[in-house]
């Protein structure tokens, strides 16, 4: 199989709307999971392997399956030596028989050294969102729930809940410096600067992973937009 184009980023900070705008390029993603309230036009991540390969491997190491505390040490992980195997397994059983593929996740970057061991030449997408943005949709999100419970907010050295949503935007930050100084082939993109009609960010990062814009990103992500950009 190629290597996969993994994209990742905070929870809520718009990796949902990337990783549909790569797949509307004909990106194959196998089964993913359905729209929600929260995500209306879908997830675009494959169910199957967060269900069965990401979260079972955060919650045997003592992390939250949803990643959002207790976060991984990322000096304490251990890294399982058939990650790879069981990913594309998923991947081939639900359809894959060749070309660009990819999973979308935005816990990879809290363990980001075990997909690196698995996908050394990965191409990695990471969605990035002014910090106040993500904390202010986190405590909008019902199933953004971590602080909403007192000693976890203790836990980790804040006020409040607010203050402890910062300290976890903060842990992504730091995450997403690793990956970098650590050489893994990143690119990093905004998606707030498509409310403002600016998609040479898109642009790049289609080039960059040898796909072409068509038709179908703009019918994808302009409905998306519209109430964006109406509220400014």
């Amino acid at each position: 199989m190629k290597e996969p184009i993994l994209i990742t980023g905070a929870a809520r900070s718009g990796t949902s709307l990337i990783a549909g705008i790569i797949n509307t390029c004909g990106v194959f993603s196998g089964e993913t999971s359905p729209p929600n309230k929260s995500n209306q036009k879908g997830m675009f991540e494959n169910a199957r392997i967060r269900n069965t390969v990401v979260k079972p491997y955060l919650k045997s190491m003592g992390y939250d399956p949803m990643g959002q505390y207790p976060l991984p040490d990322v000096g304490k992980l251990k890294i399982p030596v058939d990650w790879a195997d069981r990913v594309q397994s998923v991947m081939i059983d639900e359809g894959y028989t060749g070309g660009n593929w990819m999973y979308k996740g935005a816990k990879m970057c809290l363990f980001h050294p075990v997909w690196h061991y698995a996908f050394p030449n990965a191409k990695w997408v990471i969605v990035r969102r002014e910090d106040e943005d993500i904390v202010n949709s986190c405590m909008h999100t019902g199933f953004m729930r971590a602080f909403s419970l007192p000693d976890n907010i203790k836990a980790v050295g804040a006020i409040n809940e607010q203050d402890a949503w910062f300290w976890w935007v903060r842990q992504h930050n730091k995450r997403f410096v690793e990956m970098i100084e650590k050489g893994m082939n990143c690119k990093q993109i905004h998606p707030e600067r498509m409310i403002r009609g600016d998609y040479s960010q898109v642009h790049e990062m289609l080039e960059w992973l040898g796909l072409e814009w068509n038709s179908g990103i703009t019918e994808f992500i302009e409905p998306k937009l519209w109430k964006a950009r109406q509220k400014r």
